[in-house]
């Protein structure tokens, strides 16, 4: 197993598994050379939850947070009002052990997601409009002690595994 270990949002590595089928790649030379020493480990919690792609877009009511839904306070709702927060938190729990199972101690994920998001996420609203916080799978990785960093803060994550 390489050192250093990374879990990383799947969409992130260009795979078609976000909400609307597509993939998001982070073009960024630190993502191939840590592929090519095999430090990175794919994944996506909403995938591993048992929601489908393409899916309707979803997102934590009333302005809060990933550790709102995982204390009970709030629910994660699809655009047509659908309440997905089982499957967010199902999701959330199987990253945490796919990344304990690989040996992550760090994850790298895509920022605005429910799920992924770990420096602003959508307000609830569909409207496109963010506000500091985090998605579900984001805050239980940092709640068990695993760090969380957004494409933005790669060469920060860079210097951490150094």
């Amino acid at each position: 197993m390489a050192a250093g270990r990374i879990l990383i949002s799947a969409c992130l590595l260009g795979q078609p598994v976000r909400y609307d089928g597509k993939g998001k790649p982070l073009l960024h030379p630190l993502i191939e050379q840590w592929k090519g020493e095999g430090r990175l480990v794919a994944f996506c919690p909403e995938l591993a939850g048992g929601m489908s792609v393409p899916r309707p877009p979803a997102e934590i009511e009333d302005g809060l947070n990933g550790e709102d839904v995982l204390a009970g306070r709030a629910r994660v709702v699809e655009l047509t009002g659908g309440d997905v927060t089982a499957a967010f938190i199902d999701g959330a729990g199987r990253a945490l052990k796919h990344a304990r199972d690989n040996g992550c101690l760090h994850a790298l994920l895509i920022d605005g997601s429910p799920s992924c998001g770990s420096l602003a996420i959508y307000d609830g609203n569909f409207k496109g409009v963010k506000h500091a916080g985090n998605g579900v799978t984001a805050a239980l990785l940092r709640s068990e002690g695993i760090a969380v960093y957004a494409p933005s803060q790669i060469e920060a994550l860079a210097a951490k595994l150094c």
